[in-house]
């Protein structure tokens, strides 16, 4: 069975750097929060550089940060015998209505941490962009493309200038031919994906505006965008697309869209009126 992450860090405690220990000790101390710490989050938790958290990534014998995150993950697992593929620490022994209430809480508080990372100045600059724009891209990849395309129905309702687009090829695609009138909504918990970080290159250097909804303010996406909205809900790699990080994305969804009404809310409510005409034709 291959090395538990933290007896390698034990094990290898005094090869590292004085930076590096200091990620060590940081991460030896506090074992559940690490997984759900971005990388710039780690660094300026143990006080390095994100350079210095990269390296005593390598130094441990994993390709990146990523897979150091997915180890920490597994071992803390392992050690509270939960493999984690539950949210809401639901354990196998929870009755029905148990385990209800502990998802219910779960999302509970994923509404919660959103609601208190709400920055009325950027969901004004937000609402304000798509206002702007020509016409507005929705994307993401995996669960998050899901958002996207949920979020592009949501505000056809009102406006026809939104489009999902889903496949990573056709992301870059559209993201080529955006003009700078144009806006990209991305959709990405992490922050840090290569295909997400391709396109927003793309439509950035294509001079279009940039929303972007991720947990982490400070991930490499949030760089190159316009605004980042912070959505709440820690989640970990063993998590895989939980539904409080759906949640706490929804939500974040719905006061963006409520506010981009409200700014020619006649205007919305009768383009709903016309479209809610047309989709009565679709009933029995």
């Amino acid at each position: 069975m291959a090395e538990n992450v933290f007896d390698t860090i034990s094990r290898g405690y005094y090869d590292l750097t004085a930076a590096e220990k200091k990620t060590a000790d940081y991460v030896m101390q506090h074992h559940d929060e690490t997984q759900y710490l971005s990388i710039a989050e780690l660094a300026e938790a143990s006080g390095v550089a994100e350079a210095t958290v990269s390296r005593f990534c390598r130094r441990l014998g994993y390709k990146g940060y990523s897979a150091f995150k997915l180890a920490i993950a597994n071992a803390a697992a392992l050690g509270r015998r939960d493999h984690e593929l539950m949210t809401g620490q639901v354990q196998e022994s929870d009755s029905l209505e148990d385990m209800s209430r502990k998802l219910y809480s779960a999302d509970v508080a994923a509404l919660a941490q959103t609601l208190e990372r709400i920055e009325p100045e950027k969901i004004r600059a937000a609402s304000a962009l798509l206002e702007r724009a020509g016409k507005v891209l929705c994307m993401g990849q995996g669960g998050s493309m899901l958002m996207a395309a949920e979020c592009a129905h949501l505000f056809s309702t009102v406006c026809g200038k939104f489009f999902p687009v889903s496949d990573s090829h056709s992301q870059v695609i559209a993201a080529a031919n955006l003009e700078r009138e144009d806006a990209l909504l991305f959709f990405s918990y992490s922050g840090a994906t290569k295909d997400m970080a391709e396109t927003l290159r793309i439509a950035h250097a294509r001079g279009a505006r940039i929303v972007l909804v991720t947990r982490f303010p400070r991930s490499p996406g949030a760089a190159l965008a316009d605004v980042v909205l912070a959505c709440g809900s820690n989640e970990g790699p063993l998590h895989l697309s939980s539904v409080p990080a759906k949640v706490a994305q929804l939500f974040l969804m719905d006061v963006l869209f409520s506010d981009y009404c409200r700014r020619d809310l006649e205007r919305c409510r009768e383009n709903r009126a016309r479209v809610a005409e047309a989709l009565a034709e679709k009933h029995l």
